[in-house]
């Protein structure tokens, strides 16, 4: 994954570590859904991409998202792009999010 700048990128997965994906039980930055954060100017963007293309909670996610982020950093425009390549599989769990698991 890639951050920039790395300070703002650690505060923004920090701030996602909030984001529990509903089915599965374990926030979405262990489960290795976030794949890049970026900050352009003003412009705070999240790739991410969910476990399934057909994810019935793909709008909780985002939305779960957006909140988060804008009232951490209001002073910016909070971007989330759904990204499906890679596709996610279960190996981009951390180490943490697996031992959230057992």
């Amino acid at each position: 994954m890639q951050t920039h700048p790395p300070d703002t990128g650690q505060l923004v997965l920090e701030a996602l570590r909030q984001v529990i994906d509903p089915e599965i039980g374990i926030n979405i930055v262990d489960l290795g859904l976030v794949y890049q954060v970026s900050l352009d100017q003003e412009v705070l963007g999240v790739d991410l991409t969910l476990t399934t293309p057909g994810c019935p909670m793909s709008s909780t996610i985002i939305t779960a998202v957006e909140h988060i982020l804008a009232r951490r950093f209001p002073e910016l425009t909070v971007q989330v792009n759904l990204v499906w390549s890679p596709m996610w599989t279960p190996d981009m769990i951390t180490d943490e999010g697996r031992r959230q698991l057992r």
